[in-house]
């Protein structure tokens, strides 16, 4: 399928995936008194400066943390070796990621649009049945066996194994390799969605408004994402790379780097009312 369609389709807002329930600590952020503007500030310039600047803290540490599992899931799905050894690796990433996500409010919202993403490919994303005018040729043997490969993760997912826990980074890997997006593309969307994200949960909590989130997405976002995809975009996980003796954990390796914002997200359940889940 043509990659500049498949973009459109995967930044769709209506896509359903399921990240509406999740504000990645904006929420918190703002309820702890971080979004009140200062007596000799306009209150509308302060709201959109506070959220920008939230963007930038929340990109440069969900980057460097998600992208090396984004990347080496992708690569493992697109070498397409035999299922046992690419599910196997597949759990260690999700099981590495369990481990280094720091607390229950972020790993229950990355559980639960991971496991949305999984569905998202095998009921969006799958020729429809009955309609005599899809243009969609019959899927060939490699996409049937992509497509198994999904559902045997999503099915061990489901299950509850213990090493896999369904993760948005790694399902978003495995969604983008078994679709054929190329991992430049796959590495600038995911973290374009975060920040989109982001703005949809700030007007959504009120904070700012529709006009004023696309201003910033337009004139901030952008750059923001771009200097990230590019500082980032090399980390791996180290996971297909244990046989390296080059290989550096602290120089390549995935990092969390805005502790303030692990402490606010993981007090999300502390609020006394809530709009978001996680």
């Amino acid at each position: 399928m043509d990659e500049t369609y498949l973009l459109l389709l995967l930044s769709d807002s209506n896509l359903p995936t399921g990240s509406f329930v999740a504000s990645s600590g904006l929420e918190s952020f703002l309820t702890h008194g971080f979004g009140a503007p200062p007596s000799n500030q306009p209150t509308a310039s302060f709201k959109m400066d506070t959220i920008a600047t939230f963007i930038r803290d929340s990109l440069s540490t969900y980057a460097p943390s998600a992208l090396p599992f984004v990347s080496d899931a992708h690569h493992i799905v697109r070498q397409r070796r035999d299922a046992p050894r690419t599910l196997a690796v597949l759990r260690q990433l999700d099981d590495l990621y369990e481990c280094m996500t720091l607390n229950h409010v972020a790993k229950r919202a990355s559980k639960a649009q991971g496991v949305a993403l999984l569905s998202l490919y095998a009921k969006g994303f799958s020729r429809p049945q009955g309609l005599a005018f899809a243009t969609v040729p019959d899927p060939t043997p490699e996409a049937q066996d992509m497509a198994g490969l999904v559902d045997a993760f999503k099915l061990m997912v489901r299950r509850g194994d213990a090493d896999a826990h369904g993760h948005l980074p790694i399902c978003w890997g495995i969604l983008c390799a078994a679709l054929g997006l190329s991992l430049e593309r796959t590495q600038h969307l995911h973290l374009y969605l975060h920040a989109r994200s982001l703005l949809s949960a700030a007007v959504r909590l009120n904070s700012i408004g529709p006009y004023a989130a696309q201003q910033i997405l337009l004139h901030v976002a952008g750059v923001l994402v771009d200097a990230e995809v590019l500082k980032c975009a090399r980390l791996r996980t180290g996971i297909l790379a244990q046989d390296d003796p080059a290989w550096d954990d602290t120089k390549n390796g995935p990092a969390n780097t805005w502790p303030l914002g692990e402490i606010l997200a993981a007090r999300h359940d502390l609020q006394h009312s809530r709009i978001f889940n996680s």
